[in-house]
């Protein structure tokens, strides 16, 4: 990726041009995943390899900040991250080809099914504190109706509009179209070794053996005592026992009930949402977006 032009990213809460002020640090861990694929369960993996211990020394949303939210003013961003001391673990929605590539940072990616990833949205959606949105997010540059686009339909209505929607991502990455693109460019890099491909449902299927080849390639070594705590704090329910400390909140009262972010981690909720008919538009239009090989990682991470 030398040399390639950088795309820019622009849509909902999101700007990766906020990436041009970061100066990066050798180490610096930058996780790059699409919503609803399991950012929060990374930043949680990453932050107790790197402290080595369960008992955080701050917020999650502190100690891994979501560098290219609009929300959030990019000098207040940028005086956190440049204060930590720690190894520094950053949070992104931006696809590989919107970030810089610096030598030294490591970038992490998870993938998931799409089609859980549109069932999640659909529930992330209805938790969101519109308000909150209509407030902060800058009315100049984007209506705050498309981060919260109301919810007209029914559960299936909604996951099929996700998943049809004809914008391009760099518009639009929560979509079919912005999920494909984000992961696809991480799939075509996955052997470059500072990039770090993962899988939502190989971490639900073995989360000893992920966790540990993530520290492997991170560097990090851990004492064999602490990996039985460290792999239960990072489970799903441990996780939403934790969700005052977890949630993505950034102090700003994004969501109506924080409990209810960490809703449902397992694979193929989809099931339950999608007719025949359905599966079949969906595989027709996803083979159109991606090479066989992707699809059948995107649908169980093998």
């Amino acid at each position: 990726m030398a040399g390639a032009a950088r795309v820019t990213y622009r849509s909902g809460l999101t700007d990766s041009s906020r990436w041009e002020r970061f100066p990066f640090r050798p180490g610096d861990i930058v996780i790059s995943t699409p919503s609803k694929c399991g950012t929060t369960w990374m930043q949680m993996i990453c932050a107790l390899l790197i402290f080595q211990s369960a008992d955080l020394p701050a917020s999650l949303t502190t100690l891994s900040p979501w560098l290219d939210m609009r929300l959030r003013p990019i000098d207040e961003v940028l005086a956190l991250l440049e204060a930590q001391q720690h190894r520094r673990f950053i949070k992104t929605h931006t696809p590989l080809d919107g970030l810089p590539q610096v030598d030294g940072v490591t970038y992490v990616c998870v993938g998931r099914d799409p089609r859980d990833v549109a069932v999640s949205m659909d529930h992330h959606r209805a938790n969101l504190n519109r308000d909150v949105f209509e407030r902060l997010l800058p009315q100049k540059h984007h209506d705050a109706r498309t981060v919260h686009p109301g919810r007209p339909g029914d559960q299936r209505e909604r996951v099929l509009r996700w998943i049809l929607d004809p914008r391009p991502p760099t518009m639009n990455l929560d979509s079919l179209r912005g999920v494909v693109r984000h992961l696809g460019g991480a799939w075509a890099r996955r052997q470059e070794p500072a990039v770090v491909l993962m899988h939502h449902a190989e971490l639900s299927r073995d989360l000893y053996g992920q966790m540990r080849s993530l520290a492997g390639r991170l560097g990090i070594t851990m004492p064999g005592r602490l990996w039985p705590t460290l792999v239960e704090a990072a489970s799903f329910d441990r996780m939403r026992a934790r969700a005052g400390d977890l949630v993505p909140d950034e102090r700003l009262g994004l969501f109506s009930n924080r409990d209810s972010f960490f809703r449902s981690g397992r694979p193929e909720q989809w099931r339950a949402v999608f007719t025949a008919d359905d599966l079949v538009a969906y595989e027709d239009l996803l083979r159109s977006l991606a090479p066989e090989d992707l699809m059948t990682w995107l649908a169980n991470g093998r």
